[in-house]
C-alpha cells in the first residue's frame, strides 16, 4: 500500500512514506523544537517527490494523534486533514506511545513487553504499557506524576521514551521519540483492519486536557 505519516507530538518531527508492493518504508527524522509548522509540509513533499508520488496516489494519510505537546498534536492533525481532504483520502490515527512501543520490540526482540514514558511537561508524564503483537496498550493511556509509576522491572519489558529522565533511568536514545516510519507500519496494519476515517475525524487524544492547569 501506499501511505504518508507524520509525527510532530515532541521536539522531534518525521515524516514517513510507505509504497510500492513490498512495502518499503523511508523517512525524514529530525529534532527540530518549535519548528514543526514550517518543516512538516516541505519534508512532506520532497518525500512524495523522491519517490514520484502524490497525494492523490495514496491509499491513506496517518500522524501520531497523541499524547503528546498540544501544539504539535494540533499541528499535525491540521495539516493531515487539510492534505486528506484535499487529495480525497482517508486517515489513520496511531497512539503515539503504540509507536514509541513499536519502536522498543523491533530494538529489543526478546521482550514481551514495553512501557512507554513520555515526558508531559508541567512535572508530570504519560505513560501506557503494550504487549508484544498488540495493538491497543495493556491499560488506558494515562498523565501521572512521574513518582506515582510503579516500573517493571521484568527481565522481559524494554523500556522507552523521552520520559525516564525525569525517574533517572536512562533509555538509549534511539528509544526516546517517536517516528513516522513506525507510525506508517502500524497505520498500514490499521488500514487493513478498516480503521482508517475521514478526515474530518482525524483529531488530537490529549489525555490531559487542560493545558493552562499546573499539577497539584
Amino acid at each position: 500500500m501506499k501511505l504518508l505519516a507524520i509525527d510532530a507530538s515532541t521536539e522531534a518531527l518525521s515524516v514517513a512514506l510507505r509504497y510500492d508492493a513490498r512495502d518499503v518504508l523511508v523517512e525524514h527524522f529530525e529534532i527540530a523544537p518549535r519548528q514543526h509548522a514550517d518543516k512538516l509540509l516541505p519534508a512532506a513533499q520532497a518525500l512524495l517527490e523522491a519517490h514520484d508520488l502524490t497525494l492523490a496516489g495514496l491509499d491513506a494519510l496517518a500522524f501520531a494523534r497523541g499524547p503528546g505537546a498540544f501544539t504539535g498534536l494540533r499541528i499535525a492533525a491540521g495539516l493531515i486533514q487539510g492534505l486528506a481532504i484535499g487529495a480525497g483520502r482517508p486517515v489513520i490515527g496511531v497512539s503515539t506511545l503504540a509507536a514509541v512501543a513499536a519502536r522498543a520490540f523491533e530494538h529489543a526482540p526478546a521482550a514481551t513487553h514495553a512501557e512507554i514514558v513520555q515526558d508531559a511537561r508541567m512535572g508530570e508524564i504519560y505513560t501506557a504499557r503494550f504487549m508484544r503483537d498488540s495493538h491497543e496498550p495493556l491499560g488506558p493511556e494515562r498523565v501521572i506524576a512521574p513518582q506515582d509509576l510503579v516500573v517493571d522491572a521484568a527481565a522481559d519489558t524494554v523500556r522507552a521514551g523521552n520520559g525516564w529522565g525525569l525517574l533517572e533511568i536512562d533509555v538509549p536514545e534511539t528509544l526516546r521519540y517517536p517516528h513516522a516510519i513506525d507510525v506508517a507500519r502500524l497505520a498500514g496494519a490499521a488500514f487493513q483492519r478498516g480503521e482508517a476515517v475521514s478526515p474530518e475525524h482525524a483529531v488530537p487524544v490529549y489525555v490531559r486536557d487542560d493545558v493552562a492547569r499546573k499539577p497539584a
